[in-house]
């Protein structure tokens, strides 16, 4: 099931996407009341996709993200593989939905793509065994943990670098039936393709990353973790457009705009 939030005509709604991502013309929204921690109830009331404004699927309280998850992306970037997970946050209010804008911020010269596999939580959890991590998700969808390389570097803690507006693109939807053990993940700019992997190559897979973080902390419905991106980060610039491909899910695409 594809979980979409969308807005038409000004109203913001919850809504099961149905049809064939490959014919975007078969694609339709249906609304469901409320939202969708629990069964989805049909409203009756129905959308083609195309006459629908894709929003960011979810409003997280918190997105928590992991560093250095493939040991070749951690390999091109001069760095070891951490020992235990290494985890940080990005604030809510990097968020930002499909087709919406990523500003470049005034403060850096070197912003980056980071394509990854987003978890979204489906309710309230602590001290999740690993084992168990599937009954507390409700979904994955596409993320793309933008970074000020530069700023990253300089300021040696990453709050700056990887937390400002609009760092945080999620999207288009959360897919609720995917196995995510073995996904293949890609990202392209401008139509070439620069980050091609698998979630297969994640060090540590999902289970044993939602079990690290619950030990330390509670999550919450619609939280996101993110789990970390393959190797071939690289260069983003204003005028480009962006785009995270996972198989199952689906794609996600940004505009890198000047922030005015």
């Amino acid at each position: 099931m594809r979980i979409a939030r969308f807005s038409h005509q000004g109203n913001v709604s919850f809504g099961v996407v149905q049809g064939d991502p490959a014919q975007p013309e078969t694609l339709v929204v249906h609304a469901i009341a409320g939202h969708p921690f629990e069964p989805p109830q049909p409203t009756g009331v129905n959308h083609p996709l195309s006459q629908v404004r894709l929003l960011t699927p979810m409003l997280p309280n918190k997105i928590v993200a992991v560093g250095r998850n493939y040991a070749e992306h951690a390999k091109e970037m001069g760095n070891e593989v951490p020992e235990t997970p290494l985890t940080f946050f990005k604030p809510s209010t990097s968020v930002v939905g499909p087709s919406e804008n990523i500003a470049y911020p005034p403060f850096s010269s070197e912003l980056s793509h980071e394509a990854e596999l987003a978890v979204v939580i489906g309710r309230m959890c602590r001290e999740v065994p690993a084992d168990r991590a599937h009954e507390v998700i409700l979904g994955y969808t596409c993320a793309n943990d933008v970074t000020a390389r530069d700023a990253q570097r300089a300021e040696g803690q990453w709050a700056r670098a990887k937390g400002f507006d609009t760092a945080c693109p999620l999207g288009p939807w959360i897919e609720t039936d995917v196995d995510p053990s073995d996904l293949a993940i890609t990202c392209t700019v401008n139509g070439e393709v620069r980050q091609s992997g698998r979630t297969s190559q994640m060090i540590r897979p999902i289970g044993e990353l939602i079990s690290f973080i619950t030990e330390a902390m509670t999550l919450l419905p619609g939280d996101v973790v993110l789990t970390g991106t393959p190797a071939g980060v690289g260069p983003l610039n204003v005028g480009d457009e962006v785009a995270v491909g996972i198989e199952g899910i689906g794609t996600l695409a940004n505009k890198v705009i000047k922030r005015g």
